[in-house]
């Protein structure tokens, strides 16, 4: 509590209002929060880019995705798998963006983005045998968990150093502007992303060569322990994009439709050449930052609380309501449905129990292993062979 105590404390020596910085408040105006779901579900037709049917299609992949993470959480706790990081509370942000873009664009992960993967077509039982690292990890017990990557779908390998994919999407999308392709990129990162050297290396290269990328920070208020009042003093994150030239826009990220439409209006600009945009959506973390840490230790649960409110499900479950599209009775339906999906992936992906081959240790390394690799191998093999513990490679 301690702690807890000590970032109050900062928070207020910094001022109340949102940053703390001299012109508090000028730049929520400069940069509004745009929402299209109101609080009794209701919506301006106007402002709606996916159809109805689109509407429930996404909602049943944030029940999906929800309960994944709940479920892998569990799995992590009875040491079946080593990690896990999730994004409860920010599916309106993965899915809204990932939803707004076009199937032939690449998508650039930080590490909350599994149901991007999902959605562009990866089966659910690879990516948990992803976590499991056993005989089916596309991987091949190369990554640590929760760093899958997607290629049919074109979702980029997830990597650990913070704001990495930032530069690697503006290239991606640079070499396909100059071949000519009609690809955007698509990067995700959290706020605390935008103080790392990555993020402005790219977002500088994208703003003077009108890169057609979409940056789309998922401020969820926390860079692991330290707040978002802390971590930077700019009073929104949208602003940072006046410094490269470039377009930003702020959008509450619990709304699905909103996130959705801005990343419509995002990929417009940048096909039509107009460069890229930095998209902020202001959503939560509602759950630690990973299975790593513990989040009672530097926030309260009032805070927490006041969030769950907000929770992105809940708010598109009120607008198909609203819609007369979902009620009650089909909500109970999907999720017994994603819960079943999951039960069954999880019982398939445990079922691949070996682990990979030795073999696979040098695979992806060199298009052939060198000659000091297929050495390395064979001794490996023989210290298999002769300990009586692994009557298989393992």
């Amino acid at each position: 509590m301690r702690r807890v105590r000590d970032i109050e404390e900062a928070r207020k020596r910094k001022g109340s209002l949102p940053g703390g910085s001299p012109g508090a408040g000028r730049w929520e105006r400069e940069f509004p929060l745009r929402a299209v779901i109101a609080d009794d579900g209701s919506a301006d037709p106007a402002e709606v880019t996916v159809s109805d049917e689109q509407a429930v299609d996404l909602y049943r992949w944030m029940l999906l995705s929800r309960e994944m993470d709940e479920r892998m959480v569990q799995l992590q706790r009875q040491g079946r798998i080593a990690f896990y990081i999730g994004a409860i509370g920010e599916e309106a942000t993965v899915l809204g963006t990932v939803a707004g873009v076009e199937e032939r664009d690449w998508l650039f992960p930080s590490y909350r983005e599994h149901a991007g993967a999902l959605f562009r077509g990866m089966p659910l039982v690879t990516f948990v045998c992803d976590l499991l690292g056993n005989a089916g990890d596309r991987m091949l017990g190369h990554q640590m968990p929760c760093h899958e990557a997607w290629a049919a779908g074109h979702f980029v390998s997830i990597s650990a150093p913070i704001a990495t994919q930032v530069p690697q999407a503006v290239g991606a999308a640079w070499a396909a502007r100059i071949r000519g392709d009609d690809m955007v990129a698509l990067t995700w990162f959290g706020e605390g992303a935008t103080s790392a050297n990555d993020f402005h290396t790219g977002a500088n290269f994208a703003g003077v060569h009108k890169v057609p990328v979409i940056m789309a920070c998922r401020n969820n208020g926390w860079a692991i322990s330290v707040p978002r009042e802390l971590q930077t003093a700019s009073e929104t994150i949208a602003q940072k994009a006046i410094a490269y030239g470039i377009h930003g826009e702020r959008v509450d990220g619990n709304d699905l439709l909103a996130v959705h439409a801005a990343t419509r209006r995002a990929r417009v600009r940048a096909a039509a050449g107009q460069g890229p945009t930095l998209l902020e959506c202001v959503t939560y973390r509602v759950e630690g930052h990973s299975t790593s840490d513990d989040p009672r230790a530097y926030r309260g649960a009032d805070e927490v609380e006041a969030w769950r409110a907000r929770d992105p499900i809940l708010r598109l479950a009120r607008y198909l309501a609203w819609k007369k599209l979902v009620g009650p009775k089909e909500t109970d339906a999907f999720r017994a449905e994603v819960r079943e999906r999951v039960r069954r992936a999880v019982e398939e992906a445990e079922a691949f129990a070996p682990k990979p081959a030795l073999e696979t240790l040098f695979e992806g390394v060199y298009a052939e292993p060198l000659w000091q690799q297929r050495e390395q191998l064979e001794e490996l093999r023989a210290a298999v062979a002769s300990d009586p513990r692994t009557a298989s490679p393992r």
